[in-house]
């Protein structure tokens, strides 16, 4: 048996300047590169690589494909209110993602709440990012997408809904993190399979079925078969109605309309987003609100514990600490997302 190569620890400032470097060189100019680059290697930094550099081959094929286009701003299709419509024209998800967040924050200055959907859009990486710069601006964030079909209804035996992701994250006080959730509405994201099937390694029996509905821990056999939602009815209608707030709110691609990231990367993702501000000043004194949501995550924290549990954490406490030890102590790469980056002719070197 051929042993397992250990992830390499690469420092972020140095990965963020080699994926940038890479992305310049399809024409985006070095502020967009920048951008993206940082956006991924913050996904590995907090512990979600599904979401990180190894995207970044797949970002460059569809570029070269002319999936994904070289805009850096969505276009404003119509304002009303506190409500923003954008297209993409299926520009790199992390920026018309935080463009479309800027304007939500923007409007709820205004309105106490704003809302911007895109419609014709890429995937925007992990959704904690936008829901989470909406906390550090004052607000609750809230970000979701949908994405192509990849589970059936219950009792179904077709792709019928995507995983949607779905972020919300809440302002703290006195320079504390946000707290965020940021969950996928299947089991797992495909990432995380895709990423199983690179290191060489099971799933758990409850990710996926393969093609003929079967659960299987075999990673290859679940990217050909079925995701199972979370919570299963319950994970099922929640991603339903992701896709009504997203790609039937904005216009956009839907259901089947939606297009797979690993499939032709010559046809566009044509996904679509959600984003929320509500500016908490316009509910609530914001110490007053920072008091009491301390209070409930003390309560939460403090709890009693179950046997062999030595702490409970609040929804991406853990994430921030991870960052936080990536900082220090590099991201770690599995190796073939290493070798995928250096063919894609992503380089770096270490002095």
């Amino acid at each position: 048996m051929t042993a397992t190569r250990p992830p390499e620890r690469v420092r972020p400032p140095l990965l963020v300047d080699a994926v940038a470097e890479r992305f310049e060189r399809t024409g985006l100019s070095g502020r967009a590169a920048r951008t993206v680059a940082e956006a991924l290697v913050e996904s590995d930094m907090r512990g979600v690589p599904s979401h990180g550099v190894m995207l970044v081959p797949m970002y460059l094929d569809r570029l070269r494909a002319g999936s994904v286009s070289r805009r850096e701003q969505a276009e404003v299709v119509s304002e009303h209110g506190a409500v923003t419509v954008l297209d993409a024209h299926h520009a790199l998800g992390q920026l018309t993602g935080d463009q479309a967040m800027r304007l939500a924050v923007e409007r709820s200055r205004e309105y106490g709440a704003g809302v911007t959907v895109v419609r014709h859009a890429f995937h925007f990486g992990g959704a904690y990012r936008y829901a989470l710069a909406a906390a550090r601006s004052g607000c609750i964030g809230i970000a979701a997408s949908n994405t192509r079909p990849m589970m059936p209804a219950p009792g179904g035996a077709k792709a019928v809904v995507g995983n949607n992701p779905l972020a919300i994250a809440a302002p703290a006080a006195d320079g504390a993190e946000p707290i965020v959730l940021d969950m996928a509405l299947s089991e797992a994201a495909l990432g995380k399979i895709r990423l199983a099937v690179q290191e060489g390694r099971d799933i758990p029996a409850t990710w996926a079925t393969d093609a003929e509905g079967r659960p299987t821990t075999d990673p290859k056999a679940a990217i050909a078969g079925l995701l199972l939602p979370i919570g299963q009815h319950k994970g099922y209608g929640l991603a339903l109605m992701v896709d009504v707030l997203t790609g039937v709110l904005a216009g956009g691609g839907f259901g089947q309309r939606v297009n797979g990231l690993y499939a032709d990367v010559a046809v566009p993702n044509d996904v679509a987003h959600l984003f929320v501000a509500l500016d908490v000043a316009a509910f609530a004194p914001p110490d007053a609100f920072a008091e009491r949501l301390a209070t409930l995550a003390s309560e939460v924290t403090g709890a009693d514990r179950a046997p062999g549990v030595e702490r409970v954490y609040l929804p991406g406490e853990l994430a921030a600490e991870r960052r936080a030890a990536a900082a220090r102590d590099g991201v770690a790469l599995d190796r073939s997302t290493l070798d995928a980056l250096k063919a894609a002719g992503v380089m770096w070197s270490d002095p």
